[in-house]
């Protein structure tokens, strides 16, 4: 069995020894059911990872000695910032997860005019840190050792007006004439900024107001793609192309 890999969100050094969360625990305790001196590995999110086992696991906490550091990271070379417009549930944590395993620099949610969610205050709060837990279950199982940057939800068009502008600015558009393959490769300083609108694409006018803020528009082929399958698509693209995918 591959070891476990367990997200500690906090410091880590050789020789330590620290309990796990109530999430690790539960799934190194109780779903894989590991035993004491099982090996493990803890990584926090800030590069690398540690070679630990499992110590005094009892009924409802376990610790980790955390014996020896690995130099490791798994990044992709060119770094890419997902704006993805708020879809449905199950959808938005689709994209959300297919991204960090695919390599995502950065996840913007937006508020768009088709959004189908109207979150607000601690119900807002809520779905953040959901979408966390989804980006640290898929770092634990895809191998990467820096979590993806998660930012608060925006409305488009303030995120239009503060993306970065030596990134490579693409929007998903239906009835766009370029393709990536037309398109000069971006610099790995500037990256690529995405934006991906939710079901029912973006509006005409919002893909304008993109235009208007640097955003080329581009399409992904004659099919249309559901919401969470253009996130996918395209991230596979950008990073199959300029990438270090493939």
């Amino acid at each position: 069995m591959r070891i476990p890999r367990l997200y500690h969100p906090e410091d880590l050094a050789v020789g330590l020894q620290v309990p796990l969360s109530a999430i690790a625990f539960q799934h190194a305790v109780r779903v894989l059911r590991l035993r004491q001196g099982a090996p493990v590995i803890l990584f926090n999110g800030q590069g690398g990872e540690y070679q630990a086992s499992l110590c005094e696991i009892g009924k409802r906490s376990a610790q980790a000695r955390i014996e020896a550091f690995v130099e490791r990271e798994a990044e992709a070379l060119l770094p890419v910032t997902l704006g993805q417009c708020i879809s449905k549930s199950e959808h938005m944590d689709f994209a959300v997860q297919k991204a960090t395993e695919l390599g995502v620099a950065a996840i913007q949610p937006l508020f768009s005019e088709r959004s189908t969610s109207s979150l607000q205050g601690e119900r807002l709060q809520k779905k953040w840190s959901h979408w966390r837990g989804i980006i640290v279950n898929a770092c634990e199982q895809c191998g990467r050792n820096r979590l993806p940057l998660l930012h608060a939800p925006l409305e488009l068009e303030s995120w239009l007006q503060e993306t970065t502008p030596t990134a490579l600015r693409l929007v998903l558009a239906p009835a766009a004439r370029h393709s990536l393959r037309q398109l000069s490769a971006p610099s790995t300083s500037g990256g690529v900024s995405l934006l991906i609108g939710p079901e029912g694409g973006l509006s005409e006018q919002e893909i304008k107001l993109a235009q208007a803020n640097g955003f080329t528009a581009i399409g992904l082929g004659p099919r249309i793609l559901r919401t969470e399958t253009a996130a996918l698509t395209a991230l596979t693209a950008v990073l199959t192309l300029w990438g270090d995918l493939a």
